[in-house]
């Protein structure tokens, strides 16, 4: 994996600041493999189960985390003093960083873990922690060290004192991805036991040149363990991004939350004030269940209740699906929200998805094929979003 480090200098020479951008690998998440296994139904079902069986699962929870089915876009990382590496989900919809523990029971089997009598930088602090998940939890105790964004083979950031998570147990559903841990890039707001993720404890040790990083995401292909895109600390990309069209006020620094206020898809339109999230690590766009039919509808998309999913022919092309962010109109190309999943037959998946925030929370997660459209600047110092046209070949 390829890093990329640029060191800067401060003003008047007084301390040192720096822009690292972070080359991601991409992995088809476990939804899309288990449709075109054709295990996505009986996964689908048994989520429901586990929630009907147990509906506190749901609805006691210290933190909405995404489903591990959804993580697409992965990254390398090193904890430690001499480096560990670990391969990690890069995710703007949560706050913690955890990486398997050498005490972790058999979930972790065949993952890297994190060995605290190696590191001479370590600083113990055994608090217990646990993130609850649809279909089981992470949990564990909490450690400091040196976390440090990149490969230990290339230029890297190194944040010091950065507490993380040391699992002891993750969910059984993560148990087979390739990932080998989840790094958090919300605000500590959002973070479970508010401990201070990676990112805002680099900004606040002033490592970055400016208090903002830039997702670019590819659009999706067909091979795994490739290049996915790009994610670049303390800048702009002005590589794989176009000028930012403009920038959205912030209506809650938890998740990157903010209002949008129209979905357009054809002759359909629905105009209403929505409270909406980025998030990297949802593979699809999620919305209000009536909105999403509709515009399923308007698609010609058949649902298919085995398994939450809308198919359609891969041909289809009624045009962009417009959003409106404050006063600016994003399209996203049927590039972007028609998924190929590999059937062979020339059917293919509308990337969106129904889900019920119970009037709490975000209404919609603009996902990837939003972020794969329009490269998002994350501006933690004015809490704000802002948004840029990616530059790849339509």
């Amino acid at each position: 994996m390829r890093t990329t480090f640029i060191a800067l200098i401060a003003l008047l020479g007084l301390c040192s600041a720096a822009v690292l951008q972070h080359q991601l690998i991409y992995r088809e998440s476990q939804k899309i493999q288990m449709m075109r296994r054709g295990e996505w139904g009986a996964y689908v079902q048994h989520k429901a189960a586990l929630r009907d069986a147990d509906p506190a699962v749901y609805a006691n929870v210290p933190q909405n985390v995404n489903d591990f089915g959804d993580f697409e876009y992965l990254g390398n990382i090193t904890i430690g003093t001499p480096s560990q590496p670990f391969l990690v989900v890069l995710d703007t919809g949560s706050a913690n960083l955890w990486v398997p523990g050498p005490t972790c029971d058999g979930s972790c089997s065949g993952k890297r873990v994190f060995d605290s009598s190696k590191s001479t930088t370590f600083q113990a602090n055994g608090k217990p922690w646990t993130i609850q998940y649809g279909s089981g939890n992470a949990k564990g105790f909490l450690g400091e060290d040196t976390v440090a964004f990149g490969a230990a083979t290339e230029k890297q950031l190194p944040v010091p004192s950065t507490t993380f998570g040391i699992a002891t147990h993750i969910s059984s559903d993560f148990k087979n991805d390739a990932a080998e841990g989840i790094l958090g890039l919300a605000f500590t707001s959002l973070a479970v036991d508010h401990v201070v993720p990676p990112l805002i404890n680099a900004i606040n040790q002033g490592l970055l040149d400016q208090p903002i990083f830039t997702v670019w995401l590819e659009h999706k292909g067909a091979a795994n363990n490739v290049g996915g895109g790009v994610f670049t600390y303390g800048a702009l990309d002005t590589t794989n991004c176009g000028p930012v069209i403009a920038y959205q006020p912030l209506s809650s620094a938890t998740y990157y939350q903010f209002v949008a206020s129209k979905f357009t898809l054809g002759t359909y339109t629905i105009a209403k004030n929505y409270q909406v999230i980025s998030d990297t690590g949802t593979s699809f766009l999620g919305g209000p269940k009536a909105v999403i039919a509709n515009l399923a509808q308007t698609l010609g998309a058949t649902y298919h209740s085995d398994d939450d999913s809308y198919y359609l022919p891969c041909s289809t092309n009624i045009g962009s699906l417009d959003i409106l962010i404050g006063s600016n109109t994003y399209s996203i190309q049927p590039i972007n929200y028609i998924i190929d999943v590999g059937m062979g037959d020339g059917t293919c998946v509308f990337a969106a998805f129904a889900f019920n925030n119970f009037g709490f929370g975000p209404a919609w997660i603009l996902g990837d094929p939003f972020i794969r459209q329009y490269c998002n600047v994350h501006d933690l110092g004015q809490q704000r979003m802002g948004f840029a046209p990616s530059l790849q070949a339509k």
